[in-house]
Formats: C-alpha cells, structure tokens, sequence
C-alpha cells in the first residue's frame, strides 16, 4: 500500500452518529469511539475516520479536509458545498425513511397555508433553504437563524412559525404546533470531494464503501426462509413465494423431500410462513441477513 492509499472519512457526530456507526458495523467496518476525541478507530488500515458535525462535512470535502463523508441532502443544498454525490443513503436517527423539513405554526394559530404567514418571522436552523422556499413561492417573509429549541419560539412567541425536522412529527405536535407544509424531503447521502472522486484508487475505495453500505441497508428490510417440502406439496408451497430472485430448490438425500431457501421482504412474513405450513412446508427457519448485494 503505498503512501497516497489513505481515504479521509467524515463521520456525522450527533443524532445520526449512533446509526451511521452501526450501519458501517454490518458492512464490515467496527469504528470505535473514545470520550472526547474526534478521530475514532476503524479496522481498515486504508481509511482514516473523524466526527464532524453533517452541516461541517460538504465543506471539509469541497475544501479536500476530507476524502468522502455522510451527511443529509439539506445540508448539502444549504451550504451549496461543490462535491460529488455518489449515493442515497435513506436511514436516520430512528427509521430507514426519509426525513421532512415541515413548516408549522401554533396549534390555535389562525395560519392554513404559507401565503397566510406573508410579512411574518420564520424561525429555523436551515437558513438558505427556507429563504429560498419562500422567495420560489413569492411570500415575504422574515427569517431568523434558531440556535436549538426552535420548537419553543414559537410558544416563546419569538417567531410566527418555525421550519424544523421532523420524521414522525412526535415532537412537533408535543409542542402544540400544527404542520401546514413541508419544504423539503432529505435522508442521509454519500459525498466525495471532487479531487478525491478523480483519484481511481480513492474513487475503487469509495465505491467498494458504498456497494456495502447499500447492501446492509437493503439488508435491514429482507429476511432469509429455509424450509423442507414434501416433493408432492413443492408446487403448492412454490406459488406462495415472493422472492427477491426465483427461490433456491434443491434435492435431498430423501429423494421424497427438496429443500427450498428465499429471501423476503420483512414485512410478508408473519402472513406468510402460516400460508407456507398450510401448503407443506415443515422445519421452516426465519433467519437475519447482514448485506444484501
């Protein structure tokens, strides 16, 4: 390995640092953290980590800080960072969906739609993205950076209306606000710098990250099915298999018994493993996949 075969990875720190952590633990790389350090361990002598805060990473890679990193699409387009997407990455803190940017207003507040907060005060951390959400939609507003609790301004009565994050709207509603529009849909994105992307060994070390993580993520919503199955029932059992591919079926010692192995989505299963005993399968096993490529 020479010199110059080092890859410089950003690690967002704070809510998705948990997630992001075990996700690249089910690809294969265990990054391990120490108390108030930003550069943790990884097990790969060819990647280099660091913590860094999702809204600091496009510019540590437009600026050649870092090689590639994890941040979210708003982010992305709030600093306008001149990097290389390589991928979609849909996970969060808590879910493998999307997350949404919504604008909300106080629950008893007479505002219904965006046009109604005209000459008002928006309080948000994703400064350019909502100024710009409101010039597109030709609606005069103010709008103030929050530095945290930007739930609370609006009960503070510090803004008219707030534009924040929210993926199941738990804590907007537990504030008493009320979401009348959302302004931008974002998940989680792989980014190379450019100088980084152009470099063919830095840029087979970033793909090689990617095929990876997107087979851990596919991975999280599929299960594998073993079974037996009566030669006589094999037909009866195969037209109750959805499959990610044709299902595996090959023969036993027991010329009478074939064995049968797919992959699922999660979601089917408890629906149908019931249908699969009623058709003859037997010894049916449920089992975990880490990557799915």
């Amino acid at each position: 390995m020479s010199g110059n075969n080092m890859l410089k990875i950003g690690i967002p720190k704070g809510s998705l640092e948990e997630a992001t952590v075990n996700l690249f633990a089910r690809s294969g790389w265990k990054i391990r953290k120490h108390h108030r350090n930003y550069f943790p361990e990884i097990n790969d002598p060819e990647l280099t980590a660091r913590l860094c805060r999702v809204q600091e990473i496009p510019r540590y890679l437009e600026d050649g800080v870092l090689d590639v990193g994890l941040t979210g699409k708003d982010w992305l387009l709030e600093t306008g960072a001149d990097v290389v997407t390589v991928s979609d990455l849909v996970y969060s803190k808590v879910s493998n969906r999307p997350a949404r940017w919504v604008l909300a207003v106080a629950g008893d507040s007479p505002y219904v739609r965006p046009e109604d907060l005209a000459g008002c005060t928006i309080a948000t951390e994703l400064l350019g993205v909502t100024r710009r959400y409101f010039e597109d939609a030709g609606i005069p507003v103010k709008v103030q950076y929050s530095w945290g609790a930007t739930e609370a301004k609006v009960v503070e009565g510090l803004a008219d209306a707030i534009v924040e994050v929210t993926e199941t709207g738990t804590t907007i509603k537990a504030h008493g606000l009320r979401i009348i529009a959302e302004v931008l849909l974002t998940n989680t994105v792989l980014i190379a710098g450019k100088a980084a992307w152009a470099d063919p060994w830095k840029r087979a070390k970033i793909e090689q990250i990617d095929l990876l993580l997107q087979g851990a993520l596919r991975a999280d919503s599929l299960v594998g099915l073993k079974m037996n199955v009566p030669a006589h029932n094999l037909d009866a059992v195969l037209d109750q298999l959805p499959s990610l591919n044709s299902p595996t079926v090959a023969g036993l010692r027991d010329s009478a018994w074939f064995a049968v192995e797919i992959v699922v989505e999660n979601d089917l299963v408890r629906d149908l493993i019931p249908r699969l005993r009623s058709a003859g399968a037997e010894g049916i096993i449920e089992y975990s996949l880490n990557k799915v490529i």
